[in-house]
């Protein structure tokens, strides 16, 4: 599972390396503090629980629609 990361085909789903790596970080907190898993996760490790729910399409990043880093004038 984990091997999945080095495709491009999870990096694309997600948007870029930053954001996928975003991704990840929210998500496995979320697991962390009690979250349920949106799939099966026998036998998998967090980190993998993660990469299979983005690959199945279950979480996505949540951005803000506001144009981050732009001037207000």
């Amino acid at each position: 599972m984990i091997e999945a990361l080095r495709h491009e085909e999870i990096v694309e789903m997600a948007g870029g390396r930053f954001k996928l790596t975003a991704l990840i970080q929210r998500r496995w907190l979320q697991l962390m503090q009690g979250a349920r898993p949106m799939v099966e996760t026998e036998g998998l490790t967090p980190m993998e629980v993660v990469v299979k729910e983005i690959l199945e399409g279950k979480v996505e990043l949540d951005l803000p629609d506001d144009d981050i880093g732009q001037d207000d004038d």
